[in-house]
């Protein structure tokens, strides 16, 4: 099958025509006739100029294509056509354009082991606003240490406001940190993905503000020290400065927007980040759902683990929460997935429902660990653990992002 080329599209039911996408493009890219304003595919670079300033975000999508919709195609168009249109073999909502973040989130969900699908009742996210030659610019206004000054590891929740900088986000995308300066071969320094660690308005409610979950990274190389470079600039922030900020990416890895929605969230450390998010938007929004959050949370000790404070304050009708240590004193090491083993009765059932969904987010070797947990308690439960994966993974209820 030949590569599958990105396509810019204008989405003519939210479009209020008022010129504004045509009157930014740099290069002639989009025209409109009297009924829709399109992007002429063999003109358009992606350079993004049009993106930020359209209004209602009709402008904000972009799609895998065996070929090209043309202008006639595009000018008959009353809504956009379903992404699974398989007579253009329409690939899945690209996850960033920017080929950095591209290549970044790839890696993250290369653990599905199939094409990543968002929840049919996600809301529809903004993507790729802004990139490393356009970022938009955030101010810091918290950098909060959340583990214990004797623990072995410095996490930190960091506040970042845009101010007057639109910068919407949904709970599950992921922002790109542009740390200044070049590394050792004369480039300039590599943007990192960072999960946003709050809800969709806001730290408080209504606020143009974001959260991150970052975990200073100092580790031993070749005899000395390596310092991550992206990492350590986020930690060693104070209030009041400037850092420049991609995106927002990722199309898929969202929250359902459904009060009968069940959520098992399943993490280590700084993958916790969009769990949080998760939580405070199902609290504020949905305080009387039906259904719940059930969270697998694993930690070497409770003074390492992100949020462990604010985490034994939620209410137990909100969030089923398992909290799992793997380093403390005359207690055998446990993981999520042996927490998992032990609820086994209760995922099962779980598995059982169409309206559940799963998200895996942390290191790499606790995905392999979850795919057995999960295995064991299908087996152990007259259930087929393939056959639930590929059909949650088709209808947008299986996640992973691990790296």
């Amino acid at each position: 099958m030949d590569a599958l080329l990105k396509q810019h599209l204008i989405d003519p039911a939210v479009c209020i025509r008022c010129n504004t996408c045509e009157a930014t493009c740099p290069l002639g890219a989009v025209t409109h006739d009297s009924s829709n304003y399109v992007v002429d595919a063999t003109i358009c670079n992606f350079c993004m100029d049009c993106v930020p300033p359209c209004p209602t975000g009709s402008i904000n999508h972009f799609v895998a294509v065996a070929r090209p919709y043309s202008l006639a195609e595009q000018f008959s168009w009353l809504d956009l056509p379903e992404a699974s249109a398989a007579q253009n073999g329409v690939g899945a909502a690209l996850e960033a354009i920017d080929h950095e973040a591209a290549a970044l989130i790839a890696d993250a969900h290369g653990g599905l082991g199939g094409k990543e699908r968002p929840p049919s009742s996600a809301a529809d996210p903004r993507l790729n606003l802004y990139d490393r030659k356009s970022p938009a610019k955030a101010r810091v206004t918290g950098n909060f240490r959340l583990t214990d000054a004797a623990a072995s590891c410095d996490l930190r929740h960091i506040i970042l406001d845009f101010g007057v900088t639109p910068f919407p986000v949904l709970e599950g995308q992921t922002v790109g940190v542009i740390p200044p300066g070049i590394d050792g071969r004369g480039r300039p320094n590599t943007m990192r993905l960072y999960s946003v660690a709050s809800p969709r308005d806001g730290e408080r409610p209504n606020t143009n503000n974001l959260a991150l979950t970052v975990k200073r990274v100092v580790e031993p190389r070749d005899g000395g020290t390596h310092l991550g470079i992206a990492s350590n600039y986020l930690c060693d922030l104070k209030p009041g400065e400037e850092v420049d900020v991609a995106g927002p990416f990722g199309a898929t890895f969202l929250m359902p927007d459904d009060p009968l929605a069940d959520i098992v969230m399943i993490c280590t450390g700084t993958g916790s980040a969009p769990f949080r998010g998760f939580t405070e938007r199902r609290r504020r929004s949905m305080p009387r759902a039906k259904s719940k959050l059930y969270l697998f949370f694993g930690a070497r000790r409770p003074s390492e683990l992100p949020y462990f404070g604010p985490l034994q304050r939620i209410s137990t009708t909100l969030l089923d929460q398992e909290l799992v240590f793997s380093r403390l004193p005359d207690r055998p090491k446990q993981y999520v997935q042996d927490r998992m083993r032990q609820r086994a009765s209760d995922l099962a059932e779980l598995l059982r429902r169409d309206m559940t969904h799963v998200y895996v987010c942390g290191l790499r070797n606790m995905g392999a660990g979850v795919e057995e947990a999960f295995q064991d308690i299908c087996a152990n439960n007259g259930l087929d653990w393939g056959a639930i994966r590929g059909r949650m993974g088709d209808e947008g209820r299986y996640h992973v992002e691990t790296y």
